[in-house]
């Protein structure tokens, strides 16, 4: 049996910077063909980023994809690259934009991979199964292609896939089976959820097992804004068994050799699963290297925490030095929530670019104010005090006001004064509240809302204790300083905006909310459904109705990086005007 030396690259790629996104197929490359890469693998959309939007409609943009394709094939060639076939994802087009007047059936833009090899594009392939749920809107954009691509490649028949073909049954994997390849290589932009790593893995060896062939697949990896991709990148055999498998959040070139069975000769011409079969072949790919065999290693998944961690850090540095910014700043309210932006920010872009700011009021507690300076302590970020109550009395002596708009007009202040700091000293302003609070309206317009993006929108409230007892822990363990003070994990969680306040004033306690919250949001459960769970029927009216009523407030807060199946935006797409409720 022939054997192949594949390289998956799992890299991070930044939408819109496709000379940027070229450097980098020409870069790792090189490092693959050192390692005696055969074929080198990249991700979905590698040259134009994924996702890419609207940015589908402007021609211009299509034309510059296309031209990049072919430019960096030559690019390849002029490097000494030239010999090694190279998959790339890129956006093509052979037709107008859906959208626009002079459209074409069956004709226009391209989800799609090109094969570069000896100067040129070798062969092509369009992605078949296109994506139309959660966040991915991909009939809106793409025209699904009706052939699969088989590429003799050292004696070896590989078919190319992409993506959503993996995930549904049928099709290109069907396909690949008939025409009877060897390896079937699957580029993908697949956003990270967590556990979605315990689901991939099976998946893969279900069409390992429907293709009868062996599947590399490789993943990027990198923020985009609310999105966030793993890696995660392996190899599976057509009987199930996992070669190799890469890490999850870090960029890494996977090499490992891959024995599989040598090509025969195809029929004439065919059909399979009903895709117009297009075979091409490649002459002098480098033979495989003698001696030791390279073997890409298995990585072992790590705990839900360490996951969710590493993902928010990724998210977070990404969205903040993908957009140019040099610096983000929060407020420190020593609770727990305030804690965790924290300690994720230092942990994403280091203490000298990290602003935390005590506005403490006449509510404020002592200990809050001494656990916020604990926490600036424990992780040395930039800690400042800015006192609010002259600036509320100032208010309050030329406005009548009482009761919850004084509440929320200290929550103002603190706005203002974090968006005075981010336009006079260019910060991004990161806000800190929970997935829970956002999901029943617990937060202040203009107030502690207020910012450029969330780290933690997606985070249920429970799930934020559980982050910050692993990060102290995983500090414990390595001799490092724990970031979050023990006091901001174990107080009663508050908004201290009026004497004695807790969040339990107004909510029920948060172990009790969280599971009907992912009950409703997550599962979209109506009230009967949940009643049927087991949960109390007078909260679940009155949990039901605060995340009704507060869609227009979640319609105006920061984005934040996605973990969950379903997180407020794109997943989860509601009216603001809506009449209809669960009734009790």
């Amino acid at each position: 049996m022939p054997t192949l030396r594949l390289a998956l690259s799992q890299v991070n790629p930044t939408v819109g910077d496709i000379a940027g996104n070229a450097d980098l197929v020409r870069s790792w490359t090189r490092q693959a063909a050192d390692a005696g890469a055969q074929l080198v693998l990249f991700p979905e959309l590698m040259l134009t980023g994924y996702p890419v939007e609207d940015l589908v409609f402007r021609r211009s943009f299509v034309a510059g994809s296309r031209a990049a394709v072919e430019r960096l094939a030559a690019d390849l060639a002029a490097d000494g690259l030239g010999e090694v076939p190279v998959l790339v994802g890129y956006l093509d087009a052979d037709g107008p934009p859906q959208v626009s007047g002079d459209a074409e059936a069956g004709r226009g833009a391209r989800n799609a991979a090109a094969l570069l090899h000896r100067g040129v594009v070798a062969a092509r392939y369009f992605k078949h199964h296109l994506p139309n749920y959660g966040v991915f809107d991909e009939d809106r954009y793409f025209v699904p292609g009706d052939m699969l691509t088989v590429v003799r490649i050292a004696g070896v028949d590989v078919a190319l896939t992409i993506c959503e073909d993996l995930w549904q049954a049928g099709g290109p994997f069907a396909a690949a089976r008939e025409a009877g390849v060897g390896l079937v290589v699957n580029i993908n932009g697949s956003p990270y959820e967590l556990n979605k790593d315990d689901i991939r893995l099976p998946l893969v060896r279900r069409r390992a097992a429907e293709a009868n062939a062996t599947i590399a697949y490789v993943n990027m990896i990198g923020g985009q804004d609310e999105l966030v991709f793993e890696g995660d990148s392996m190899i599976v055999t057509a009987d199930g068994e996992l070669l190799t498998r890469a890490p999850q959040f870090v960029e890494h070139l996977l090499v490992h050799d891959v024995e599989l069975p040598a090509a025969t000769e195809p029929p004439a011409a065919e059909t399979a699963a009903g895709l117009r079969v297009v075979r091409a072949a490649l002459d002098g790919v480098p033979p495989t290297p003698t001696g030791p065999a390279a073997v890409g290693g298995l990585i072992e998944p790590v705990a839900d925490e360490a996951e969710v961690w590493q993902a928010l850090v990724l998210g977070l540095r990404d969205y903040v030095n993908k957009n140019r910014f040099p610096s983000v700043v929060l407020g420190l309210s020593g609770g727990i929530d305030s804690a965790v932006v924290a300690a994720l920010a230092v942990d994403a872009l280091g203490p000298d670019r990290v602003v935390g700011v005590s506005l403490p009021s006449q509510h404020s507690s002592e200990h809050s104010r001494e656990d916020a300076a604990d926490l600036a302590k424990r992780t040395g970020l930039d800690y400042r005090v800015e006192p609010i109550q002259p600036m509320v009395d100032g208010f309050l002596a030329n406005l009548s006001l009482s009761g919850v708009a004084v509440e929320n007009l200290q929550a103002r202040v603190r706005g203002v004064i974090l968006m005075a700091l981010s336009n006079q000293e260019g910060h991004l302003v990161l806000t800190t509240g929970n997935k829970s609070e956002l999901a029943v309206g617990y937060s202040t317009l203009y107030g502690d809302s207020v910012g450029g993006f969330n780290p933690v929108k997606d985070v249920w409230k429970t799930l934020i204790w559980r982050l910050a007892k692993w990060r102290n822990r995983d500090a414990e363990r390595r001799g490092e300083t724990a970031p979050i003070p023990e006091n901001s994990i174990g107080k009663p969680p508050s908004a201290e905006l009026s004497p004695g306040q807790l969040d339990s004033d107004s909510l029920p306690d948060y172990d009790v909310l969280d599971p009907i919250l992912i009950g409703y949001v997550d599962g979209d459960l109506g009230r009967d459904g949940l009643v049927e769970s087991g949960h109390d029927p007078a909260i679940v009216d009155k949990v039901l109705r605060l995340v009704d009523t507060a869609e227009y407030k979640r319609r105006q807060s920061a984005p934040g990086t996605k973990i969950s199946m379903k997180a407020f935006g794109r997943d989860r797409r509601l009216p603001i005007t809506n009449r209809w409720r669960e009734h009790g």
